[in-house]
């Protein structure tokens, strides 16, 4: 990869594309060897803490440390970060009504269609 002065984000891109390239989970120092052996060790451990950190990667222990997989279905990025928002919030119904009143129609009959199911659902 490229050993030039980067722009910011894109440490953290070039390590999502090696991960999802992998055929498996990775550890830090696996990353950094086949992205630049060059690269601190720390600086990429730290990326990846804060990939783990935005839901981009999972981890799992091995050995010491961790290995990572890229998460790669979109919309389980996005489902984890507006959980990880909501959870940040004292007021769960005022953020659930605001965000319920800035949906299109068809994204509110989606919801409820996708909620009136798990309900059914439940015994």
């Amino acid at each position: 990869m490229e050993h030039g002065r980067r722009q910011r984000g894109d440490l953290e891109q070039e390590i999502l594309t090696v991960l999802a390239a992998a055929e498996g989970p990775m550890t830090a120092a696996q990353v950094r060897e086949i992205l630049d052996p060059a690269l601190a060790y720390n600086t990429v451990l730290t990326v990846l803490g804060r990939l783990h950190d935005k839901g981009e990667v999972t981890r799992q222990p091995v050995g010491r440390a961790y290995a990572y997989l890229a998460v790669t279905d979109r919309a389980t990025v996005t489902a984890w970060r507006m959980q990880r928002l909501l959870d940040d919030d004292d007021d769960r119904a005022a953020v659930l009504a605001r965000f319920h009143g800035t949906l299109s129609a068809e994204d509110t009959a989606l919801l409820a269609a996708l909620i009136s199911h798990d309900t059914q659902e439940q015994p």
